[in-house]
């Protein structure tokens, strides 16, 4: 399907605008997948004119893409979709020149992308209204965070909600556009081996773990109000875990797959007062070595508060309270500059009922976003020689060679493709995010309580010492 489209980027000069949004933009044009009138408007406040941003653009282009899919006469024909438009988005006296710049939209999808800070979406959308450009045929993109609380997300979800009507917003998360999380999908309910076993009589235990080997780079502005709980646990992991743990949808449309998201986070056993000091562990990092670099305490980072108590490393002990999943703990951890780079989700079963030989380990599903995209599964066999000596073995399903003759379409692309054509599958809806935040404020309600000072972890390790306690304590350990 292709579309007569304006793409409008609010916050155009920033990194998200010029290192994800503008590569996947190329892509999507590379392959073909634009409508041919199809203009994208970048809009900030740097006064700069066309020629200076694409030249920006260009050169962030280059750096991100792979150079064999790099074409200088593809280039062109792309730069020419590109324009840029100064404008200062919390006056609305700017955005009646910004309508008479865009001209009648006589039909045409209006896609307004807030790449920017979450203070501006309510200011954004209300000028935008103000000028006529909040219309039927117009479609507003939301990052994460919505907010920083449950009440701030109600704030804006209304503010938006005012001039937007809810179809029309897209609340992106970036993981809901990799391979492989929509792969974990097509596992569950497109495959009879794994369905009848997906529950709480066959598994054991769930690990969602995002780990990062990189700080808080030019964020620490942001990042020392947020922490990993904000801006990690509450939206990325939350969002693995809902699809882990959902119902088949009774289609696989918008509307019925995000139903049953938002039945698992409401059915998140609520963790209140001290259970946070059980069932969480809050860590900051402190000077280490990653990757043979030493690299700073987190306090000595640029931009951040030199007595800063805020979290670099969120681990949970979640769990879900219904008749699939009762009594199996979710463990949820992320955190930041970590012993290596991963995003995996690892569901470990069960043992067998009876250990009929010496050696035997429990069956475990690993489902890797990152850095590899791969699906494998453990199993237990027969070692060559004399007697019955198991070990582990894997079934490996690596994506990446098994459609080795397709290219790995980044995230973005499939998402700003969905939001061109109305598609909101893989973007949250309202309730959803306001029942995430539902159960993440009683949780930072109890930190500032009762769990205060973070626990310290050095650079370059796998977090805290009281993370492994938190599964220990179980007879569970993490994957390292």
């Amino acid at each position: 399907m292709s579309i007569s489209c304006d793409m409008l980027v609010f916050g155009g000069t920033g990194d998200l605008a010029l290192h994800k949004l503008v590569p996947a933009l190329y892509h999507l044009h590379r392959e073909g997948r634009l409508h041919d009138d199809v203009r994208i408007l970048a809009l900030a406040r740097k006064d700069i004119d066309r020629n200076a941003y694409v030249s920006l653009a260009e050169r962030h282009c280059r750096a991100q893409v792979a150079r064999a899919d790099f074409d200088n006469a593809v280039w062109q024909g792309f730069a020419s979709r590109l324009d840029y438009f100064a404008i200062d988005a919390t006056q609305r006296s700017e955005f009646a020149g910004l309508a008479h710049y865009l001209g009648p939209a006589e039909g045409r999808v209006r896609v307004h992308y807030l790449a920017t800070a979450p203070n501006l979406f309510e200011p954004i959308a209300s000028n935008l209204e103000s000028v006529g450009l909040a219309g039927e045929n117009a479609r507003i993109v939301l990052e994460k965070p919505i907010g920083h609380s449950l009440e701030s997300a109600r704030s804006i979800n209304s503010a938006i909600g005012q001039v937007f009507a809810e179809p029309r917003i897209y609340r992106i998360d970036h993981y809901l556009g990799k391979e492989t999380v929509q792969n974990l999908m097509a596992l569950r309910f497109a495959n009879a081996l794994f369905e009848p076993i997906w529950r709480a009589a066959h598994i054991d235990h769930i690990q969602i773990t995002v780990a990062e080997t990189l700080g808080v780079e030019n964020r620490g502005g942001y990042y020392d109000h947020a922490g990993a709980m904000r801006d990690m646990l509450q939206n990325h992991l939350l969002q693995l875990l809902c699809l882990v743990a959902m119902e088949a949808p009774v289609r696989f449309d918008a509307e019925a797959v995000r139903n049953e998201k938002v039945k698992v986070l409401e059915a998140l056993k609520p963790i209140t007062g001290r259970d946070v000091q059980d069932k969480t562990v809050r860590g900051q990092y402190g000077a280490g070595q990653v990757g043979g670099h030493d690299v700073p305490a987190y306090y000595f980072e640029k931009n951040i508060d030199n007595d800063s108590d805020t979290e670099t490393f969120v681990a949970v002990k979640a769990e879900i309270d219904n008749w699939r999943w009762a009594g199996v703990p979710f463990y949820l951890r992320t955190g930041k500059r970590m012993a290596r780079k991963r995003s995996e989700i690892i569901i470990t079963f069960k043992p067998v009922p009876h250990m009929l030989f010496k050696k035997g380990e429990t069956n475990r599903l690993v489902i890797r976003l990152q850095p590899d995209e791969c699906v494998s599964l453990q199993l237990m066999a027969k070692a060559p020689g004399k007697g019955m000596q198991l070990e582990p073995v894997e079934l490996d399903l690596n994506l990446a060679h098994a459609f080795r003759n397709t290219r790995r379409w980044d995230a973005y692309e499939r998402l700003l493709l969905d939001v061109i054509e109305g598609d909101s599958t893989l973007f949250m809806r309202r309730d959803e995010v306001e029942a995430a935040w539902r159960w993440v404020d009683p949780i930072l309600n109890g930190w500032q309580e009762h769990y205060r000072k973070p626990r310290p972890y050095p650079a370059g390790t796998d977090g805290p010492e009281q993370a492994d306690r938190l599964t220990e304590r179980h007879g569970r350990q993490w994957s390292h």
